[in-house]
């Protein structure tokens, strides 16, 4: 009885033995895993700084590029060896070619992308304007005799407001001409959309008031016209402050506003000053 008293509890005891050796088997096994998930997320950790600090020598040398590129921005045309001029390729969209550098030139007006228009420069012997698909009408050669061999960056500013005033003159024009408009009749307008001409009515307490209106843009960099002349169609003496008031209003506000966008302050202006009648 003893004997086998003796044997069970060596049996136990083994038994709690065996229990703790695998408990701290899975515990080593644990700390194992552990181990290796840090010394990985260690090397991932290496790799990472690694890579950062290769991205930080990639972004010096970048603005390192830049600062070249914005101090040859500034003097217009980057010197290089001899008489070999080469344009900076950051300046407004320009890509390098061949023969010399593409300007890409989008306009837009009133946050309305329009068109685009390109510009190949030869940069041998000399810089010289090689094709282009501007207007003919753009002053292109004068622009470029003035500026193009000195300050390339004021040459391409000045070229981007003549097609941005011209885009802007146009699109304007074509919003008059939709059925939706009060013009009356077709509205004249030469290629560069620097003179329109046209009749028009405005409509109030059921009478109606017909105008014609002459604008002309004098300054081509600008979308506003600089001379308005409107006037009476029909001459009434009874309502003649009348017509002159609508007129004056109607002059200020082509002036000053859009053309599509003065159309539709016509009716305020025209019932406030129609009362009179």
């Amino acid at each position: 009885i003893i004997t086998a008293w003796i044997f069970e509890r060596v049996v136990l005891f083994l038994a709690g033995v065996f229990a703790h050796l695998e408990l701290l088997e899975a515990r080593a096994y644990e700390a194992a895993v552990k181990q290796e998930e840090t010394e990985q997320q260690e090397e991932k950790l290496a790799r990472l700084r690694a890579r950062v600090q290769q991205l930080r020598l990639q972004r010096d040398e970048l603005r390192a590029k830049l600062d070249l590129q914005e101090k040859g921005v500034r003097k217009g045309w980057l010197q290089t060896s001899g008489s070999e001029l080469w344009c900076a390729p950051a300046l407004r969209g320009g890509k390098l070619t061949k023969r010399g550098v593409c300007f890409c030139i989008s306009t837009a007006y009133e946050g309305t992308y329009l068109d685009s228009y390109h510009l190949d420069l030869l940069t041998k012997p000399e810089v010289q304007i090689y094709r282009h698909s501007l207007p003919t009408f753009i002053p292109l050669q004068q622009i470029a005799k003035k500026y193009l061999q000195t300050d390339i960056r004021r040459f391409l500013t000045v070229l981007s407001d003549h097609l941005n005033a011209y885009v802007g003159r146009r699109y304007q024009a074509d919003q008059l001409q939709v059925p939706v408009a009060a013009i009356e009749g077709t509205l004249q307008r030469n290629s560069l959309c620097n003179l329109l001409v046209f009749n028009y009515n405005v409509s109030s307490k059921s009478k109606a008031f017909p105008f014609h209106a002459r604008l002309l843009y004098g300054d081509l960099c600008c979308s506003l016209p600089t001379e308005v002349v409107v006037s009476c169609t029909r001459k009434r003496t009874m309502w003649g402050s009348v017509w002159a008031e609508m007129a004056a209003a109607h002059t200020d506000l082509f002036r000053h506003v859009a053309l599509h966008k003065a159309f539709s302050s016509f009716s305020s202006v025209g019932e406030s000053l129609a009362g009179a009648l």
